[in-house]
């Protein structure tokens, strides 16, 4: 099992589930509201700020590291799927002693919360969706996948992404992602991983964004079963997955559904617009009973 470089110690909780290392921050008290990060990033992504919000909210908030990604460990060598990802942070999430939550799932992570949903997990008792890439797209929309995978390109780009410095990532991809907003200062430091985990969340990622598309064109066929609350949140101006294509559709197909457009707000809503996010968590956290 690889152990974090001294200059970048996790303030999460390393879990072994099924033979397998799960990363998880783990703060707070109150309610639980379980957040999973989208592609190309890890847990870290909600530490900037986030967590300290919904904290100070009344929430116990975990955050984890999808399978592969951050400092949590891949299940297989083939790119795990949306559902074996919301299977195994199920377990997770027991592990841990966690009985009912609220999953809030940004980007690839929305398509995960809405898996996590699917599998009738008790544990589940409503799903928020951040800017998710729930629905599937016409071919003519490959921004998330042409800007989350890179499949193309990936062998080449690896050692380039082992001696890249944060600056230089930040303004090759955190630009596009947080457009039409700036990327806020020292983001693209406070994400940047060990050494020993950049290379295996760089080929995980490019695996599991790879076998997307097909995934939600499956899943879609069942959201109208779902009934569980769903809060669908998506900016206007998202520039990587369309609030057309992806919030509107869904959030007509789902029974308990309910959309919120951010106008002006591109992909990274918690970031840029935290106040009205956080208010979407807290409904849902309402409409689960959990307070």
């Amino acid at each position: 099992m690889n152990q974090p470089s001294s200059q970048f110690v996790p303030a999460g909780r390393f879990l072994e589930i099924d033979g397998k290392r799960v990363h998880a921050h783990l703060y707070g008290d109150g309610s639980d509201v379980i957040l999973v990060h989208g592609a190309s990033v890890n847990a870290q992504d909600f530490t900037f700020g986030f967590t300290d919000r919904l904290v100070a909210a009344g929430f116990r908030v975990t955050a984890f590291d999808r399978p592969g990604m951050g400092r949590s460990e891949a299940l297989h060598r083939d790119g795990e799927t949306m559902a074996e990802q919301a299977a195994h942070l199920d377990r997770a999430a027991q592990a841990l002693g966690i009985e009912k939550a609220v999953v809030v799932g940004h980007s690839f992570g929305g398509g995960v919360a809405m898996a996590w949903g699917l599998s009738r997990s008790p544990r589940v008792a409503a799903i928020v969706t951040l800017a998710g890439i729930v629905m599937p797209w016409p071919e003519t929309m490959q921004a998330f996948r042409r800007l989350a995978s890179r499949e193309q390109d990936g062998a080449e780009l690896v050692p380039v992404i082992e001696v890249v410095n944060s600056r230089a990532f930040t303004h090759s991809t955190l630009e596009t992602i947080f457009t039409p907003q700036p990327v806020p200062t020292g983001y693209g430091d406070h994400l940047l991983l060990p050494p020993e985990f950049r290379r295996p969340s760089f080929r995980a990622n490019s695996k599991q964004v790879a076998r997307l598309a097909p995934q939600v064109t499956e899943m879609a066929k069942r959201y109208a079963g779902l009934e569980l609350p769903v809060e669908v949140l998506h900016g206007s101006h998202d520039a990587v997955g369309s609030v057309m294509v992806h919030a509107r559709q869904m959030a007509r197909r789902l029974p308990q559904g309910r959309l919120t457009e951010l106008k002006g707000i591109g992909h990274m809503p918690h970031h840029v617009a935290p106040e009205p996010v956080v208010a979407t968590i807290i409904r849902a956290v309402a409409r689960a009973g959990l307070r």
